[in-house]
C-alpha cells in the first residue's frame, strides 16, 4: 500500500525540491526558521500526505492535545507533507517538510523518489546546521554534502572525513543522486556556544544560498535584521566575561585564517580532526 496520498498532481516549471524535516541536528533552529519563512513566502498547495501511523513513532513523537478549562480540543497529530508553490517569481518549488519518519525508510525514500521523478524535480538541495567553533562576530560560512564535486565545491565544505549518523535528509539527497537528479545538503555554521538558541543569521544564510542555487526570490530581510539584533544581544552578554571575550578572540583568529591564512601559524587552535571528533561526540549525543 503507497505511503503517500495524492491531493493533485500540479503543474511545474523546473521545479526544486527542498527538504525541511524536523528531528535531527538544527543548531540554532537555522533550518527549521529556514523552511518555516519558505513555506509562508509563497502560496502553496499540498501536493501528498504520508501516512503518520505507518511511518511515524506516535510514542516518542505524540500528538499534542489542547485542553482548555478542562475541556478536550483538537488533536494536532505530526504531518509530513509535500507541498508545492509555483508563485515564486521564478522556478516551481517543492518543499518536503515535517517530522523525519522513525519508520519503514527504505520504503519511504523509494517513493518520495518516485513522487519526485514524477513531477520532474531538476535539484534537491536540503537545508541544516550544526553547532562549530566559529565566532557570532563573523559572516556566517556553509558546508556542503553533495554527490558532485562541483556542487559540494560551489558551497564549499569541512575538510575532514568523518563517520556520522545520517539523517532523512541525507538518504532522500543520495537517493536522488543514484536517480539521476543533483542533489546537495546545505548546513550552516553555528557558533556552539549558541546553537541551543535561534540563530536567524543561520537560517538567512540558507536561504540566501538557496536563491543562489536555484533563481528563487525569497526574502530575508526580516531573518536579517533579526539576525543583527541576536547578535548585538549575544555581544552584549560576550562582554560581561573576559574568559568568553578570549574565546571569541581565539574563534575569530581561526576563522579569519582558514578564509586568508596569515604568515603566523595558531598552534593552540583545534585542528580539523579535533574539529570533526568534537562534532562526532555531539552527534552521538555523548
Amino acid at each position: 500500500m503507497p505511503l503517500a496520498q495524492i491531493d493533485h498532481w500540479p503543474e511545474l516549471d523546473h521545479p526544486v525540491l527542498v527538504l525541511g524535516m524536523e528531528g535531527w541536528v538544527d543548531a540554532g533552529a537555522a533550518g527549521s526558521q529556514a523552511v518555516s519563512t519558505l513555506m509562508e513566502a509563497f502560496p502553496r498547495e499540498v501536493v501528498a500526505t504520508f501516512d503518520a501511523d505507518a511511518l511515524i513513532d506516535h510514542r516518542s513523537r505524540r500528538p499534542i492535545v489542547r485542553i482548555s478549562h478542562g475541556i478536550h480540543g483538537p488533536l494536532m497529530w505530526p504531518e509530513l507533507r509535500l507541498y508545492s508553490a509555483t508563485e515564486t517569481g521564478g522556478r516551481s518549488l517543492l518543499i518536503l517538510a515535517g517530522p523525519e519518519p522513525d519508520l519503514r525508510w527504505h520504503e519511504w525514500t523509494a517513493e518520495v523518489v518516485a513522487l519526485g521523478l514524477r513531477l520532474g524535480v531538476e535539484l534537491v538541495v536540503g537545508l541544516g546546521a550544526f553547532p562549530a567553533p566559529v565566532p557570532h562576530t563573523r559572516p556566517v560560512r556553509l558546508a556542503a554534502s553533495a554527490g558532485s564535486e562541483q556542487l559540494a565545491g560551489s558551497i564549499g565544505f569541512v575538510p575532514v572525513t568523518i563517520d556520522v549518523p545520517a539523517g532523512a535528509q541525507a538518504v532522500l539527497e543520495m537517493a536522488f543522486d543514484q536517480a539521476g537528479v543533483p542533489s546537495v545538503g546545505v548546513w550552516a555554521r553555528v557558533p556552539h556556544y549558541v546553537s541551543a538558541a535561534a540563530y536567524p543569521d543561520a537560517a538567512a544564510a540558507l536561504l540566501d544560498k538557496l536563491n543562489d542555487l536555484t533563481g528563487l526570490h525569497i526574502d530575508t530581510t526580516n531573518l536579517h535584521e533579526a539576525g543583527r539584533a541576536t547578535r548585538e544581544h549575544i555581544q552584549t552578554l560576550i562582554e560581561q566575561s573576559g574568559e568568553h571575550q578570549a574565546m571569541v578572540r581565539k574563534l575569530e583568529a581561526q576563522h579569519d585564517s582558514e578564509v586568508a591564512p596569515p604568515p603566523t601559524a595558531f598552534t593552540d587552535l583545534p585542528t580539523g580532526d579535533e574539529i570533526a571528533a568534537e562534532l562526532e561526540k555531539f552527534l552521538r549525543g555523548d
